[in-house]
């Protein structure tokens, strides 16, 4: 048991706007949700001496009054990450400032942990950022995509990356590079296919939701294979690797939606793994400029073009 002494906590600017119970969870870490929805509840936990709902906006100046807890020792401390993955995602740095921090995540690391990854991305940066205690993913890649992936290191730069990604997503530029079969048709320059979530998998669906991908060729690799830019409009899951496969022309490597004699064939050429690189973002941020961040195709992939497919 570890006894937490009574404390008062005043909102600042960082965190006007926040939810209150959203706010407790990060700040009493180690401190079960169901013991702050009592003490809410009981009013036992106030906000400026007043009883409080938990879906309470937070406002600056407010004095929450927490009151001394006696809380179970947390029964493990979470493991470290292996230390490959840590000297991997340390070299992986794009950009960094005080409310932001940008990599180059490589493919076959996962964002965060599951059942049979130890540590994903957002661990791993946790350990080696102790002093960023709300360090959290902005958005997410899958495993096997490679690229630029923004975490953010404050509240308010998360809760406007989040709110632009809902609200004003086109804003955002974010492009891929794809390697698909066969030859691009250079008049394919937008897909609008809506896409419907069906369990893991996601397909083409009249009754899907709003998806735009434009895709622009960037090199031919003769008549079977092309290198092509593609860029979301907006961000559903798989948008990218479905809308290509549906236009006909899978990408090298997926597993999942691509086509197996091409793979094979890719894969005999040098090519393994999905060739799907998130390589730039545009992010307008709160002051009204604008970040630029690149990450270079892989360098497997330029041999792979080199040689030929």
């Amino acid at each position: 048991m570890v006894s937490r002494p009574a404390a008062a906590i005043t909102v600042d600017d960082e965190h006007a706007g926040r939810r209150l119970d959203k706010f407790l969870r990060s700040h009493l870490k180690g401190v079960p949700a169901g013991l702050l929805f009592e003490l809410l509840r009981k009013g036992r936990l106030r906000v400026n001496g007043r009883r409080t709902e938990q879906n309470y906006r937070l406002v600056k100046g407010d004095v929450i009054e927490v009151p001394a807890l006696d809380v179970e020792a947390p029964a493990t401390v979470s493991p470290r990450p292996p230390s490959a993955l840590l000297e991997q995602m340390r070299r992986c740095v794009l950009y960094e400032d005080a409310d932001l921090l940008i990599v180059d995540k490589p493919a076959g690391v996962a964002v965060h942990r599951g059942t049979d990854v130890p540590a994903g991305v957002i661990e791993t940066l946790r350990h080696l950022r102790p002093g960023v205690p709300e360090l959290e993913l902005a958005h997410r890649l899958d495993r096997d995509t490679s690229g630029v992936l923004v975490l953010a290191k404050t509240h308010s730069m998360l809760r406007h990356l989040h709110e632009m990604l809902r609200d004003r997503e086109d804003e955002i530029e974010r492009h891929y590079l794809a390697i698909v079969s066969g030859r691009w048709p250079e008049d394919v320059t937008a897909l609008d296919a809506p896409l419907l979530r069906r369990a893991a998998e996601v397909v083409v669906h009249p009754n899907g939701q709003r998806a735009e991908t434009h895709v622009e060729v960037r090199r031919r690799v003769g008549n079977r294979a092309t290198l092509v830019d593609a860029r979301l409009l907006t961000g559903r899951k798989h948008q990218i690797r479905v809308h290509l496969q549906h236009a006909g022309h899978p990408i090298a490597g997926d597993d999942r939606y691509g086509d197996l004699r091409f793979n094979a064939l890719v894969e005999e050429r040098g090519g393994r793994g999905l060739h799907l690189h998130a390589t730039k973002m545009v992010i307008p941020l709160p002051d009204g400029t604008e970040l630029v961040v690149a990450a270079p195709m892989p360098g497997k992939w330029e041999r792979l073009l080199k040689k030929g497919i």
